[in-house]
């Protein structure tokens, strides 16, 4: 045989093994059995019930919050965050798609102006080049086409979320069937047919070019209806939660197309029985017909959650405050949560507001009672309210203005004023003992200054640091040990979302009932961090007599401590 005729014949096995090789490549890869028939019917209850969804969605104006954490690689600490974006905004899904973003008044900065430049933010910043109202894509897999005719749907497993049993299903846009279709994988409840979570991206066409990654979550917040109620973003050098509430703002109504708030029932008689009233009496009068009106007005903007037993828990520690100070007040003080998530407080009238995020970062109760006393020092002195809403009318504005028009937080002489009665207020309490935590919070706050500017900027009330950068309460943190972050045992903050979870539609805010997980590295801190999101889903229960109890949905959060 001839050395061409060898090379040839060489050749000819090689080729032969890279066939058989890549034969056998594609016969090992995975192949999924055909659908069953109660399988393909579950798909297509699923595909009825997304297009419902659609319909019963546009009869409501959901809160929208987005926040996102700009993230760098840290070799102590993993993933850390560097720059942040927040976004406020309320959604009308009547007829189409349009949303309205909650301004603040142009001196704070940092927030955005008008309603194209928060879809056109939001579009840049996700890459979402195929719709123009991008990050309201997260909450629906396929407004119009989620079907068999457009996708692929193969069988993955049976699975719990929480007490729902869902079946587990893959999914891809068929070819040929347009840009922007959804791929990822789906969680179908058995009983009902909802897709009550989604996790994926959207595909272009044949290319399969993706875009972000995304985790969405759904709540049975009312019988038979499941409505978006949080969904987590991770993609290459980023990470957010978006969030709605305020379902109940706007109920369904047949021939209506007002909005129907959420009834405000905790007003309380003030008055004594007396028939004459004095000027200093009528004065405080007129002071809480203003204070009433502003929550009131909060409440029904989507802002100020509804009256629940975690504002007992407020009061509880509030009421340590007052008594270690032997305080005499005229009123009773009031508790009340912000369902945002910047850091931020603010006392009206004799009412504290804490914003949830605020709260969820609080590594313990010495630290709850250092930031309330920040506001019932406000109180103590009593520093003004604006009464100018006394007149109701002054609040007739639409919900979206509502940061831009209600001026609440206070001056900078009245916050100067105020820290160093907190100061005082704290150290004659049960807390006195606890301001190595308070210090280490303070110092951990401070460090975040310059990464989580946006976290920081307040929205409606007083921020935790003066306009230099440093806390209102530094005072607190005099003698505290330094910040370790290698040390496990130092828990200076905690993560966004660790103590407070919303019901989207009541706005009532419940403290989540958590295990305690081990600290075992510095990057399990996470402190002020956006974190993954996971909740063990429950069905519809009616509330029960008395203060309500959140059963839809119950929140499973990072490792605290």
């Amino acid at each position: 045989m001839s050395a061409s005729s060898r090379r040839l014949k060489l050749i000819g096995l090689m080729l032969l093994t890279c066939l058989a090789v890549c034969n056998a490549k594609e016969t090992r890869q995975p192949s999924h059995a055909p659908l069953t028939p109660e399988q393909i019917a579950l798909i297509d209850k699923a595909s009825f019930q997304e297009k419902f969804l659609v319909k019963v969605i546009q009869q409501h104006t959901p809160l929208v919050q987005t926040y996102i954490q700009h993230m760098k690689t840290d070799p102590q600490l993993g993933d850390v965050p560097v720059s942040d974006e927040y976004l406020l905004g309320r959604v009308d899904f009547g007829g189409t798609f349009v949303d309205h973003l909650y301004e603040k008044r142009a001196k704070k900065k940092g927030m955005l102006s008008g309603s194209k430049r928060f879809i056109d933010r939001m579009t840049s910043m996700f890459k979402l080049q195929l719709s123009p109202n991008g990050f309201m894509d997260m909450m629906f897999i396929d407004t119009v086409d989620f079907d068999r005719k457009h996708y692929d749907f193969a069988y993955v497993r049976k699975e719990f979320l929480g007490e729902i049993k869902t079946s587990v299903f893959d999914v891809q846009p068929q070819t040929s069937k347009g840009q922007g279709r959804f791929i990822g994988r789906i969680w179908v409840d058995d009983e009902g047919g909802n897709v009550v979570r989604f996790t994926g991206t959207f595909s272009s066409g044949d290319r399969r070019e993706v875009y972000f990654h995304f985790d969405s979550w759904r709540g049975n917040v009312q019988p038979d209806v499941w409505l978006p109620v949080a969904v987590y973003v991770q993609d290459q050098d980023f990470r957010g939660q978006t969030q709605f509430w305020g379902y109940g703002l706007k109920l369904p109504t047949a021939g209506s197309g007002d909005n129907e708030h959420v009834t405000v029932e905790d007003a309380s008689d003030v008055s004594d029985n007396g028939q004459d009233v004095s000027p200093l009496q009528a004065q405080r009068q007129w002071e809480n017909q203003t204070e009433q009106n502003v929550l009131d007005r909060l409440i029904s903007a989507g802002l100020i959650a509804n009256s629940s037993e975690f504002d007992q828990v407020l009061e509880t520690v509030t009421n340590n405050l007052v008594i270690g100070n032997k305080l005499d007040l005229v009123n009773p003080v009031h508790c009340r949560v912000m369902l945002t998530s910047t850091l931020e407080s603010i006392a009206i009238g004799n009412t504290i507001i804490l914003s949830k995020g605020l709260v969820d970062v609080l590594p313990d109760e010495a630290n709850l009672a250092a930031v309330l006393s920040f506001q019932l020092a406000h109180i103590v002195l009593g520093h003004p309210i604006n009464t100018r809403y006394a007149f109701s009318d002054r609040l007739l504005f639409p919900d979206e203005s509502t940061l831009e028009r209600i001026a609440m937080n206070h001056s900078e002489k009245e916050n100067q004023e105020a820290a160093a009665k907190a100061v005082e207020l704290f150290k004659n309490s049960i807390y006195k003992d606890k301001l190595d935590s308070v210090g280490l919070f303070l110092e951990q706050l401070t460090g975040a200054e310059h990464q989580l500017p946006s976290l920081l900027t307040t929205r409606l009330g007083d921020s935790m640091l003066r306009p230099d950068g440093q806390p209102w309460l530094a005072d607190l943190g005099k003698g505290a040990p330094p910040l370790k972050v290698g040390d496990l045992q130092q828990i200076a903050a905690l993560p966004l979302g660790s103590h407070l979870r919303v019901d989207p539609w009541s706005d009532t805010v419940f403290q989540l009932q958590v295990k305690a997980q081990p600290i075992l590295s510095a990057s399990d801190k996470m402190p002020f961090q956006v974190t993954p999101i996971y909740y063990r889903l429950a069905r519809y229960r009616p509330p029960t007599p008395g203060p309500v109890h959140g059963n839809n949905v119950s929140g499973v959060v990072p490792p605290v401590q």
